[in-house]
Order: structure tokens, then sequence, then C-alpha cells
């Protein structure tokens, strides 16, 4: 008797406002009244349906909301993630806990196998000391990560069948790692780049994400980025983020694995603008940290931030042509709300000044 409701509600982004009514639905009264809450967002709304259901029921209904994915019926997204940095184990927790969700049962497999350059801390692994204790001592000390997150050093038993890399690591092992990735990916595997940077050429700069798709045979990547501090994300501390997309349906699946009450993503068809903030708002913090050094006040630094945001935007352009960096980019997280971050807090700003 649920159906018809789930059905209506299986977007992720859906909500219940005031005008919206359920009465034509097939549910009774009391049922009626818990989906009429104000703004109640999906997953909420959905596990308290779950909950009354017993498990074939259950099952049924999982399956009918997880069986529209990317793969099509029947098959679920094999995430792996490459990177156990700060960012990375960050990453590890948000995605960890998404994908072990009662409603994403069907759309991810629940085991997230994290590639992990091993070392040793205190006379043990680290991969022992993430699988045993769930914690990243070293890059991510005091955060719990979910079970289900498994540390790995091969990097081919970590991509192995992946059908969604998230590439979280410095540019420069991309080299080493990319020929390892692209012979145990999945044919049909699409990844999502978490690194800040381009790279100079010879014909002028060029994206990471490009590169990573080229090594990897051309599959889809796409970009987030955004005003995230890592250890705030990982405490959970309210914040935004923003994935820029080549093809819909693929963030659209990217958007279940990272979005969290907490860890807001917003979606952008725009792959190189999204990924030019990323990298290039930490020149202009670097300008917010010499005039920080200078003793230069809070006017200063605005006009500074002011000025960078349109540089920003005219490389863009100039590069990738008038859709880049439209106002709908600049005004995401990955826009004016990291440069802002960034030229008040981030490292390189204390650096500089």
């Amino acid at each position: 008797k649920y159906y018809t409701v789930s059905k209506r509600l299986c977007s992720p982004d859906a909500t219940m406002s005031g005008k919206r009514k359920v009465e034509d639905e097939a549910v009774n009264g009391a049922d009626a009244e818990v989906l009429q809450k104000k703004q109640m967002k999906f997953p909420q709304r959905i596990e308290e349906i779950l909950a009354k259901l017993n498990k074939a029921e259950r099952d049924e209904l999982t399956g009918f909301l997880g069986g529209g994915g990317r793969l099509g019926a029947g098959r679920r997204e094999k995430v792996c993630l490459i990177g156990s940095g700060n960012w990375g184990s960050t990453m590890a927790r948000v995605c960890g806990e998404n994908v072990a969700r009662p409603d994403r049962a069907n759309l991810f497999e629940k085991e997230i196998p994290m590639w992990v350059h091993e070392e040793m801390v205190d006379g043990q692994k680290l991969t022992d000391i993430i699988n045993t204790k769930h914690e990243n001592v070293k890059y991510l000390p005091g955060i719990t990560l979910p079970s289900n997150v498994r540390a790995v050093a091969d990097i081919a038993d970590a991509v192995r069948d992946a059908t969604l890399l998230i590439v979280v690591i410095p540019h420069q092992f991309l080299d080493k790692i990319t020929p390892i990735i692209k012979q145990h990916m999945h044919k049909d595997a699409i990844a999502v780049s978490l690194i800040k940077g381009v790279e100079e050429t010879e014909t002028g700069i060029s994206l990471l994400s490009t590169k990573i798709s080229e090594q990897l045979g051309g599959i889809d990547v796409s970009v987030l980025m955004g005003a995230n501090v890592a250890n705030e994300v990982a405490r959970g501390d309210f914040c935004e983020t923003t994935i820029g997309y080549n093809i819909k349906a693929n963030a659209d699946v990217l958007k279940q694995l990272f979005d969290q009450p907490n860890f807001r993503v917003s979606l952008v068809s725009d792959v190189p603008g999204v990924e030019l903030c990323g990298a290039l708002k930490n020149v202009v913090a670097l300008a917010a940290g010499f005039a920080d050094g200078l003793g230069l006040g809070a006017n200063s630094k605005a006009a500074l931030i002011r000025i960078g945001l349109l540089e920003i935007r005219r490389l863009g352009m100039e590069i990738f042509g008038e859709a880049c960096l439209t106002d709908s980019t600049m005004m995401q997280s990955c826009g004016v709300a990291d440069m802002i971050a960034t030229c008040y807090g981030g490292g390189n700003r204390q650096s500089a000044a």
C-alpha cells in the first residue's frame, strides 16, 4: 500500500511542501501525516516507510528504487576509493555511510575497497590499522570510518571490476597507477576526480579530469569541488559541494553516493568550470595571505577576492568557451564559497601570510 507513494517520492531531491498532498495516494491517514511533514527529505521518508514493511516487502520496494540505476536492473555499482589521505578518508566516511543505507541496497555494493599507499605507523601497517580500528590514525585521526570501508594496499585488487572510481590522490601518482587501473576496472566504469589542480602542456593548461579519462580509455570523468575543509566535513559540520558532469545519468548516481544532510551536493553541467575553480582559487588565496601579512584590512581582501573570481572566469572562458564558468557555476560551492573559505581559512592563505 506504500508503493504508489514511494514511486512518486523516489527522487533523491524530492521534498514534501505544505502544498503537496497525499490524500490521493494508497495510504491511510496515519501514513499521510508522516509523509506530509514539511521539507522532510527522501531518505528519512523512505526509511519510515521501510520500517513498516516485512523483509519480503522491503526487498521488493528497495528493488524498485534501486533497479533503475546506470547499469540497469539487477546490477549494482561497485565503488572503489583511490586514495586514503585526509580528504580521501573523509570521503570514505561519507560514501561508506551512504552505500550502506537501506534505500541504496540495490544501487551500490555495500563494501568499498579503499586503496592505501602502504606505510608503517608505530610498527603496524596502515592498512591493518584501518581495517581493525576503523580509523586512519595518520591522516584523519579521531574519526571513525564505516566498517564496510576496506583498506587495500594493492591497487589492482582495490579496483578489480570496479564500476565507479573515486580518484583522490596527489596528481603526480596518476601516471604510475592509471595503467593498472585500466587493466583491472570494469569495462563500464566511470570516475569522479576530487583532485584540485591543472597540468601545463605544450599547448596550454590541461584538466586532470581529461588526463584521467584519456589514460583510462576515454571513460566519463566528473569532478567534485567545493568549500570543503576535510576535517570539518569528517566531523559532520554542514557544508555544500559541487559535482561538474558531462552525462546527467552518471551525475545522478554520484549524487546518491555523496549527498548527505550535512554534505549537500549540487550538479552543474560544467566540468571545466568546476575544476578550474578548484585549482585556481588557491592562487587567489596566496594573494589574500600576502594582504594579511602586509596588515591590509577586510576591504583589501574583499577586493582581491572579487577581482580573483573575475580573472578565473575570464581565463576559463578564454580557454574553454562561453559555456565555461557561467553565473550558475560561479555561484555554486565550487565558486564563490570555496574562494571565501580558502581566502580566510585555507592553508595557502596561512602560509602566504
